[in-house]
C-alpha cells in the first residue's frame, strides 16, 4: 500500500494508506455504509457503491469525488445473486480489481418466536444472510486470483447475543456470523483477511422507531464505519463495538444465565416509539 496525505474538504489532512485501492460497500445509500465509504474514500479509496436507492446513492457518490475519489453508482438488490453478480462485474470492469469487500445491506425484522411465521425467516435470511452469501462468493474469485484483499462482514450483536423479540433478525446474524468465522480460518495464509464487525445499537432509519435503554445507547454510523477502518488497517478478526456490547458479550460466554438477566433488567430490547 502507498501512503499518502491529502486534504479533506473541511481543510484537515487525513491520512490515506489505502490510497487507490478500489472497494464495494453494500447498503452504500445511508447509514453505516455511506459513512463506510466515506471514511475509506477519505483514505484514498476509489468506492462501488451498491444498493437499491440510486437517488441516495448518488448523493453519497458526490461526498465521496469531494474527497477525490472515484465512485461507481450500482443500483443492486442484494438478495438477488444475479444482480449481485453484475454488481461485482461491473466493479472490476470499471477499476480492474477489488481490494476490499464491505458487505453491510441489512433489514431489521422483529418476531417473537411464538409469532414467528417461516415467512418472516425467509424475509430476513434474504437480505442479512444470503446478501452476504452472494457479495462474498462473487468477489471471492478475484481477490483468489490477485492473492489479496480484505472482506468485512458487517452483521450485528445479535449475531453473538440474541435478544428477545428479534428472532428473524437473530436468526439471520447469528448465521452470518458463523459463515465469517468459518472463511476466516479457511482464508488463512491466503492474503485474503476477513473481519467481522458486530455493533450494537446505531443510529440508523433501519431502527429510527426503537426506544432504547441508556446502557445500550444508539451509536453513530460513523463510530461503526472508524472501527471498519480500523480492522482493516490491523487485519482484525472482530470488533464489538461499543463497549458494552463487548462486556456483554464476555458476560454471556461466561455465564448465558447472567447474560439473559443483564438483557431483562435492562429492557436491552427495547420499546416500539
Amino acid at each position: 500500500m502507498t501512503a499518502a496525505n491529502s486534504t479533506a474538504p473541511e481543510g484537515k489532512e487525513i491520512s490515506r494508506p489505502f490510497q487507490d485501492k478500489v472497494a464495494i460497500v453494500t447498503g452504500a445509500s445511508s447509514g453505516i455504509g455511506r459513512a463506510t465509504a466515506l471514511a475509506l474514500a477519505r483514505r484514498g479509496v476509489h468506492v462501488a457503491l451498491a444498493a437499491r436507492r440510486v437517488n441516495l446513492l448518488e448523493g453519497v457518490a458526490a461526498e465521496v469525488q469531494a474527497y477525490g475519489g472515484q465512485t461507481l453508482v450500482l443500483p443492486t438488490d442484494i438478495s438477488d445473486p444475479a444482480q449481485v453478480s453484475k454488481m461485482v462485474e461491473a466493479a472490476l470492469e470499471r477499476f480492474g480489481r477489488v481490494d476490499i469487500l464491505v458487505t453491510n445491506t441489512g433489514v431489521y425484522l422483529r418476531s417473537s418466536v411464538e409469532e414467528l411465521t417461516a415467512e418472516k425467516i425467509q424475509d430476513a435470511m434474504a437480505v442479512n444472510f444470503y446478501g452476504g452469501v452472494y457479495a462474498i462468493l462473487s468477489v471471492l474469485p478475484q481477490m483468489r486470483s490477485q492473492g489479496s484483499g480484505h472482506i468485512v462482514v458487517v452483521t450485528s450483536m445479535d449475531g453473538k447475543k440474541g435478544l428477545p423479540l428479534d428472532a428473524p433478525y437473530v436468526s439471520a446474524k447469528f448465521a452470518l456470523t458463523g459463515l465469517a468465522e468459518v472463511l476466516r480460518q479457511e482464508l488463512h495464509s491466503s492474503g485474503i483477511y476477513v473481519s467481522t464487525i458486530l455493533p450494537g445499537r446505531v443510529d440508523t432509519g433501519m431502527i429510527e422507531d426503537l426506544r432504547v435503554p441508556w446502557i445500550s445507547a444508539k451509536i453513530p454510523a460513523e463510530t461503526v464505519a472508524n472501527a471498519i477502518v480500523g480492522a482493516i488497517l490491523k487485519h482484525k478478526a472482530e470488533a464489538i463495538i461499543p463497549f458494552q456490547a463487548r462486556l456483554l458479550v464476555y458476560l454471556n460466554t461466561f455465564s448465558p444465565r447472567l447474560g439473559d438477566w443483564v438483557v431483562r433488567h435492562y429492557h436491552l430490547e427495547g420499546w416500539p416509539e
